[in-house]
């Protein structure tokens, strides 16, 4: 077959690999860094263990929204599409240009997480903050070349990452059967949690739902997907229960084996519960399968990006150049080539997680709420005569509402707990204004 560029996409993903891709969508790095910042948040073991099933929850609940809107419409790119063709094509880019960026900056944040965690075990030049953002970079180039060989060995290679990363975690969670002495760990400054209940639970969501994230980003391979209506929906659920299963026990897990003040004060909580349990070993083990979780969320993100690009050029807002997808390998190749530049710029503009994430939600859970209420928009076109087959949330009307709402209580908190990150976020979506006229301009 030629593997001359065209604009044609095949569909090589099934509902098992779109699992895969969904557990690795998700379960980054966050589950191993923010129960830290969620402990610190909450300041109690009730507040915190409430968030989490809370964020759990409302995970579900939109899985089930976004699980219906992937069934009823499969097209590449399919997060900017629905968008634009439920309220206006400005709006939608103002949003998913900034998700474009965000998204590479959580990229860069996860690579440089995991390289704290795999620097300790190579050469001591390494072990500064120079070395681990070397090492960061080293990573994001090497998945860069992996999925410029073509899609589907991209996938074949996330089943494998996937598949290590839910084993890491099964095998961390057997903590909740040892009892093991309290973990020594250093004394450090928590926020101030005298103020109400509803405060603290607020603030401790913002990390939550950061982590349970991802998910949405299956929409993006619509036009990949075998059978679409009927393993979207598949693919989601494998994903999310096997993820809501595993963060509940792993949580415990830390709770467990650190203790609520251990847990606070941990900044790598993963390894410190390793090293509790398993001694040395167990920590070297756990360092080295975290890096691997973080190769999985870096690929994975690799294969979803460029597709919002590709339907950007499809409405001649982007260069025609970011649509060409070569017929062989299914990668377009621009489109990912600009994806790693972005990603690679963003490292020395963030310098800590904490600000990736509030960067990242405060225009995320609008763009979420967003794509989910084009479930509203599309149902009232449908009819009382609805020809849609598939899968249909249950509970419609009130708990997609629900569901909005929520996001837009979360893209408030961030506002208000860390009003400069969000303003950088807020600052870029209005800047996509005069960029869409001027792109739209030059696209005809």
């Amino acid at each position: 077959m030629s593997s001359e560029p065209s604009t044609t996409i095949r569909p090589q993903i099934g509902a098992f690999d779109l699992g895969m891709i969904v557990i690795s969508l998700v379960i980054g790095i966050g589950i191993f860094r923010t129960p830290a910042i969620v402990a610190r948040q909450a300041g109690s073991p009730e507040i915190f263990f409430s968030a989490w099933v809370a964020g759990g929850l409302v995970s579900l609940i939109g899985a089930f929204v976004f699980a219906e809107i992937g069934s009823r419409h499969h097209f590449p790119g399919g997060f900017y599409k629905l968008i634009s063709t439920a309220f206006h094509p400005l709006y939608s880019f103002m949003i998913n240009w900034v998700i474009v960026l965000t998204y590479g900056a959580g990229m860069a944040g996860v690579a440089l997480i995991g390289s704290e965690y795999i620097n300790p075990l190579l050469p001591t030049a390494l072990h500064g903050p120079t070395g681990i953002r070397s090492t960061a970079i080293a990573t994001l180039v090497f998945f860069y070349v992996v999925n410029m060989l073509g899609i589907r060995s991209g996938a074949r290679t996330q089943n494998l990452l996937s598949g290590l990363k839910i084993l890491m975690m099964l095998m961390l969670c057997v903590g909740v059967f040892y009892d093991v002495p309290t973990v020594a760990t250093p004394t450090i400054s928590v926020p101030d949690a005298s103020g109400s209940w509803f405060t603290a639970f607020g603030a401790s969501l913002i990390a939550v739902f950061y982590t349970y994230g991802g998910y949405q980003q299956t929409l993006n391979f619509g036009a990949d997907i075998k059978d679409p209506v009927r393993n979207t929906p598949r693919g989601i659920f494998i994903g999310m229960f096997l993820i809501l299963g595993l963060y509940l026990t792993l949580n415990y897990t830390y709770y467990h084996t650190l203790g609520f003040e251990g847990l606070q004060a941990s900044n790598l909580i993963a390894s410190d519960t390793a090293r509790a349990l398993f001694g040395p070993w167990g920590q070297i083990f756990f360092s080295v399968a975290i890096f691997l979780s973080v190769l999985g969320f870096i690929n994975a993100n690799m294969l979803s990006l460029p597709r919002v690009y590709y339907a950007l050029a499809d409405d001649n807002i982007l260069p025609p150049a970011f649509k060409k997808v070569n017929s062989r390998t299914q990668v377009q190749e621009f489109a990912l080539t600009f994806l790693i530049v972005t990603t690679l710029a963003s490292l020395w503009l963030l310098d800590t997680f904490e600000q990736i994430v509030n960067y990242v939600m405060s225009v995320d859970s609008i763009a979420l709420a967003s794509a989910a209420a084009t479930l509203f928009v599309f149902r009232k076109k449908a009819g009382s005569n609805d020809p849609h087959q598939g899968f249909k949330v249950m509970g419609y009307p009130w708990l997609p509402a629900f569901f909005v709402l929520f996001l837009l209580v979360i893209a408030i908190n961030v506002i208000i707990t860390d009003p400069s990150s969000a303003l950088i976020g807020w600052s870029l979506f209005l800047g996509g204004a005069p960029l869409y006229w001027v792109l739209q301009k030059m696209g005809r």
